[in-house]
């Protein structure tokens, strides 16, 4: 069957409200039976509590406390590089920004205008840039960590679809993860801007960041924007800045001539929250 044949019945299904049924049942406090789902869960994805800061499966109240767990202090050692990898999970895609083109998958590419919800003055800095684009499963750690240290400038949250964002959808869906709900995170480092896009996908309830809490529900339909240029929201390399509640993608932007990727890095390979994502380029 082709990827697009695959992906048919995520144009008919209704995943707004799948969504919202997820969400409610994700949060819900149901003693027993929310202990039965996270150990399902939990032998079904082969998850490792083993790193995880509270091991014991029993002791989470809801689904969602279990699924953005804490892992334990040492877990994810920093590399000794200038952008370690934000989260766990594999790479989709990562590479050159050709012009203001993002490659998605065989056959499919989307603008950084279109990532950025029509932005054309924040995507023009993204020109002939970086991008990587990296899926996290259901069985990995969804926190999400930063870069490098970087100032938070403003976020901006994108209505959208809500496709399922795993490779098959990526190699079936034209312009996915510039057409699904998202949360765009702007911000400025000692390397330069860089931009880190959270995206939404079905049955993802929420997502949420440190300095705002969850940024969706509600759902407005309309584009939301926070400024925070005047504010002294500094990260630190490998500090948590949000989570998903219920998987999904990352998407990150650098402007050109910035970062050299690791050289181990290849596309579908897995990578760990903390090992090395890029360092500066050297000039030739």
């Amino acid at each position: 069957m082709s990827d697009r044949l695959a992906v048919l019945p995520q144009y008919l299904l209704p995943k707004l409200a799948l969504t919202r049924f997820a969400g409610r049942i994700a949060n819900a406090r149901a003693g027993k039976l929310t202990t039965h789902l996270i150990s399902w869960f939990a032998g079904k994805y082969q998850v490792n509590m083993e790193e995880a800061k509270n091991p014991d499966l029993s002791s989470y109240a809801s689904f969602n406390e279990f699924f953005t767990r804490e892992l334990k202090a040492g877990a994810r050692p920093l590399a000794k590089s200038d952008w370690v990898c934000p989260v766990d999970g594999a790479i989709s895609q990562f590479g050159p920004i050709e012009k203001d083109q993002i490659f998605q998958a065989k056959g499919h590419n989307y603008s950084t205008t279109a990532l950025l919800a029509g932005d054309s003055q924040a995507a023009a800095r993204y020109t002939d840039g970086h991008f990587a684009t990296i899926y996290l499963s259901p069985r990995d750690y969804h926190r999400i960590h930063m870069p490098c240290d970087a100032k938070l400038l403003r976020m901006v949250y994108v209505p959208g679809d809500l496709f399922s964002v795993n490779p098959t959808t990526a190699r079936g869906v034209p312009g996915l993860f510039a057409r699904n709900e998202r949360v765009v995170c702007h911000f400025e480092s000692e390397f330069g801007p860089f931009v880190l896009v959270l995206v939404g996908a079905t049955i993802v309830g929420s997502m949420a960041t440190v300095w705002h809490g969850v940024v969706n529900p509600p759902r407005p339909g309309q584009i939301q924007e926070w400024d925070y240029s005047a504010q002294q929201i500094l990260l630190k390399k490998g500090e948590e800045m949000g989570r998903f509640l219920l998987g999904s993608t990352v998407v990150l932007l650098f402007p050109p001539a910035t970062v050299a990727f690791n050289t181990e890095w290849d596309a579908a390979r897995p990578v760990r929250l903390g090992e090395k994502m890029a360092d500066r380029q050297t000039k030739q």
